[in-house]
């Protein structure tokens, strides 16, 4: 079988879950990573509420639609970062409170174990998301960065994040962080350092998303194979770069998306730069099972138009393995077992 295709809800949060799902049914989908912002999953409702869980399943299978996974970004972004007035606008109000950094990162942490505890509620083994960093500001090694200073941003992204993951262990579920600028993890090594930041803690693991590691010249082929029992969820997102009028460079300019002296920017799928087709062998090759999940974004374009044509995009490239190597069937002994 192959994969199923859903839709990452994160970017269609205006629309209320009421509308979205059967939007997402006539697109093409079969199911959804519910965001945890807009209605589409509320972590504090789904452990308040008895019905919670059974009325947004409800919901979903009225459309035909499924979900494998839940995403909380906007949350696990302010467990290691150095919080600023950006961080009010994105986190729930009881998350930001006075707005005392140590205490929004705190509070957030505590969040993110209610989302865990939330998604096994709810009946999904994964939870995508952000998690931070304190040291992305100083990506730029200006002033100049030492590799100590490096490892206290390591070390307080594994004093964090540890004790959130065992809540995540204690619920069976697991987090995929999407490898990402801004977070602890945003190419190979550094997923490699985040790793062992917290002593290779088996519910900490990986979204990937070739849209992130491609403009960056990471190859994300790779990233898959590097991290073959860690890839949790797949987010299928393009991008292209090498664009632009030359006034912009791969750090944006301070631009905003679309704007055409961009050196890069998201595309819809199969619009971009990213070898789709390889991602779909090495997924293959890692034998990964889990959802094709949209994540759509490009400035340019109807969102649902691209959304439409993404889903289709998927169904056709993806592929289920093979059940053997092709030349076997020359093996002499084989055929004649196959013969009686």
């Amino acid at each position: 079988m192959t994969r199923p295709v859903t839709l990452f809800t994160g970017q269609w949060a205006d629309l209320p879950l009421s509308e979205l799902a059967p939007l997402a049914r006539r697109m093409g989908y079969d199911g959804l990573e519910l965001a945890c912002w807009g209605d589409h999953f509320n972590v504090q409702e789904a452990l308040a509420s008895k019905t919670y869980a059974k009325d947004k399943h409800a919901l979903l299978e009225s459309h035909g639609l499924k979900c494998f996974a839940i995403g909380n970004h906007l949350v696990g972004q302010a467990v290691c970062d150095l919080i600023d007035e950006r961080h009010q606008s994105i986190v729930p109000a009881h998350v930001w409170g006075d707005g005392d950094p140590e205490g929004v990162r705190q509070r957030a942490a505590q969040e993110m174990k209610d989302t865990a505890r939330a998604a096994a509620a709810f009946g999904v083994k994964t939870v995508t998301g952000f998690t931070g960093s304190s040291v992305w500001h100083a990506t730029y090694a200006f002033p100049p960065t030492s590799q100590a200073f490096w490892d206290k941003g390591f070390a307080d992204f594994g004093r964090r994040w540890t004790p959130i993951l065992d809540t995540f262990e204690a619920q069976g579920v697991r987090f995929a962080l999407e490898v990402h600028p801004t977070e602890i993890a945003f190419d190979i090594a550094s997923a490699q350092r985040a790793i062992e930041a917290v002593k290779g803690h088996r519910c900490f693991g990986f979204n990937f998303d070739p849209s992130h590691l491609g403009y960056q010249g990471v190859d994300y082929v790779k990233f898959i194979r590097t991290f073959a029992d860690r890839v949790f969820n797949v987010h299928m997102k393009d991008v292209w770069w090498g664009r632009g009028d030359g006034t912009v460079g791969v750090f944006g300019g301070h631009t905003s998306f679309g704007d055409p002296r961009r050196n890069w920017d998201f595309r819809s799928l199969g619009r971009g730069m990213i070898d789709f087709e390889s991602v779909i062998v090495a997924l293959n090759d890692i034998q990964y099972a889990g959802p094709l999940s949209v994540e759509w974004e490009d400035s340019r374009m109807d969102r649902v138009h691209g959304a439409t044509e993404s889903a289709a995009f998927c169904k056709r490239l993806d592929f289920p393995a093979a059940a053997g190597a092709f030349d076997a069937v020359f093996d002499k002994d084989k055929q004649a077992r196959a013969g009686g």
